[in-house]
């Protein structure tokens, strides 16, 4: 990126789009512009002004294109919209990935993701493989089915790669193995909108015995495509940006100065270089992350930003609940994980609900809060003074566990308290 173009892309948003005019009513615009120069956009202010009716962030009228539905980073489905060429770009991009990820010349790929309701995935990466530069055969199963009816339409296509999310190739694994069959025609498993864990691993394998596992790209509905993955990189969470069409930035959570040197976590901020109708630029993604090179562009990702559970007065991140189980599991069939948030007595409650294979309930469940109270003292702390209930560990079956309707996500935390 060189600053020409940022201050291109910054003066034609300040030009064209009354929420950035607004924005960008102090930010000089010189030759030596950087992005640290400029404003991180605020959600609250840029969805209040991003609407439908009387859209302030839009740089012109929609004329063409497409709107898809966004849950993203903002509690409530908000609209994101791309222009034809602009959607046409994106997807060459994940078309790109798709191929560094392992697809190749022939491959029959599932296509499990969710289409309707203006969801993006489905009809996204059957775009992307339109434009994949490796020919392969089309599966549109769709994530809607039953996985009974997708584990059958797989094996009577001989599915050969799989698009889906974690949560929803989990559902199919979890029914394979409980009729004791699997599918070995599967080689390549490639997920995209949430992160595969180590724990959802032995189901999938028992399910797909030979397939790799491996990040379809990184993106957001609301950001568009960011980066791809790294051709032979064992590490799924590992990914490069998309230059020079695409800014990542990782800047400090506390102090908001950018972070270059490898190993340092902090939060993710996207720029769009390309998109012209609904400017992107300093746009917090909801992810942290940490620079693996960033001369080359390559970052890891370590989760979203605001997955902790407000417990009381303490934090709890679902990162490290995850990790627990993880390690308790020894090897086990954990198919879903879902941290519940109620409040009973006056007091928060903080439940973890696993699905899986984990033997004795009260045994497993009692090493898990065992080990958490091990790596987090402070929890226990706040138990024996009265402010908050003791971890529950719950063992339910996995079709019990929440999902997004809309997009068949698993939801990893429920606020169930009132008020």
């Amino acid at each position: 990126m060189t600053a020409s173009q940022l201050r291109e892309l910054v003066e034609f948003a300040r030009r064209n789009s009354p929420y950035y005019r607004d924005l960008y009513a102090r930010v000089k615009t010189d030759e030596n512009l950087r992005p640290e120069d400029l404003p991180v956009v605020d959600h609250s202010g840029f969805w209040a002004a991003n609407t439908t009716h009387d859209n302030q962030v839009l740089t012109s009228r929609q004329l063409e294109g497409i709107v898809f539905r966004t849950g993203g980073t903002t509690s409530r489905p908000k609209l994101t919209v791309f222009t034809r060429a602009e959607l046409h770009a994106m997807a060459r991009l994940w078309a790109d990935g798709c191929t560094a990820a392992g697809l190749r010349p022939g491959d029959r790929v599932a296509n499990l993701f969710y289409a309707g309701e203006l969801y993006a995935s489905f009809l996204f990466n059957t775009l992307a493989l339109q434009e994949a530069s490796v020919p392969a055969v089309h599966l549109p199963i769709a994530g809607s089915p039953s996985p009974e009816i997708v584990a059958e339409t797989m094996a009577e296509q001989q599915a050969t790669v799989v698009l889906a999310t974690p949560t929803t190739l989990t559902r199919v694994a979890a029914h394979l193995v409980a009729r004791g069959e699997s599918l070995a025609s599967v080689r390549l498993f490639l997920f995209s909108g949430e992160a595969f864990h180590a724990d959802q691993r032995p189901l999938i394998t028992k399910a797909f015995p030979r397939a790799d596992v491996r990040s379809l790209g990184y993106a957001s509905v609301d950001a568009g495509v960011l980066a791809a993955p790294v051709e032979g990189e064992p590490d799924t969470r590992v990914h490069r940006v998309h230059r020079p069409h695409k800014l990542l930035e990782i800047v400090d959570e506390h102090t908001g100065e950018p972070v270059r040197e490898p190993g340092r976590p902090g939060l993710l901020l996207a720029t769009d270089l390309v998109r012209r109708l609904m400017p992107v630029i300093r746009y917090p993604v909801g992810d942290v992350a940490e620079w693996v090179d960033h001369e080359d562009g390559r970052f890891r990702l370590l989760g979203r930003s605001e997955t902790g559970a407000r417990v009381g007065p303490m934090t709890v991140y679902l990162e490290d609940l995850r990790a627990v189980v993880d390690e308790v599991s020894g090897g086990r069939l954990i198919s879903g994980m879902q941290a519940v948030q109620r409040r009973r007595d006056s007091k928060d409650e903080l439940v973890l609900r696993i699905a899986g294979e984990i033997g004795d309930p009260e045994r497993f469940a009692a090493l898990v809060v065992a080990r958490f109270d091990e790596l987090r003292p402070a929890f226990g702390e706040h138990v024996e003074a009265g402010m908050i209930h003791p971890l529950t560990v719950e063992h339910v079956p996995l079709e019990e566990l929440a999902v997004n309707p809309r997009s068949g996500k698993l939801v990893r935390l429920l606020d169930q308290r009132s008020g």
